[in-house]
């Protein structure tokens, strides 16, 4: 298995970075939501390719949604990245949902209503007599 370099680490934090900002600042298509959030980049080893994981606080609407919208607007978001940063290739942009934060939300309301539960259902010792 091949170990992962600094440098390939350095260029996903950078075009992170700078997806971030191009898709919060300069994207105007109505289908993506606004409460958009790139949760990871992962760019290949040859910079050709790179998969986006895009993480939509919503219904699975909004994330549809906004999937399309991002893939519509991934020439334009390529462009921008490319005038951006000074890489040999500009990666070709494949964006992915990532349901991480949605999920951790499911199970941080399940974790809360076991805990008021068994606060609801415990009887203190001194009135159990």
């Amino acid at each position: 298995m091949r170990r992962r370099s600094v440098k390939l680490d350095r260029i996903n934090e950078e075009v992170y970075r700078t997806l971030s900002d191009i898709i919060r600042s300069e994207v105007k298509d109505p289908r993506i939501s606004p409460i958009t959030s790139i949760t990871g980049v992962e760019v290949t080893n040859d910079l050709k390719q790179a998969k986006v994981y895009v993480s939509v606080f919503g219904e699975n609407d909004a994330l549809d949604e906004t999937m399309e919208g991002l893939k519509s607007s991934s020439g334009f978001i390529r462009g921008r990245l490319a005038k951006e940063l000074n890489l040999r290739n500009t990666p070709e942009l494949k964006f992915l949902p990532d349901a991480s934060i949605a999920y951790g939300l499911k199970m941080s309301k399940m974790i809360d209503e076991v805990v008021a539960r068994d606060e609801r259902d415990h009887v203190p010792e001194d009135e159990e007599q």
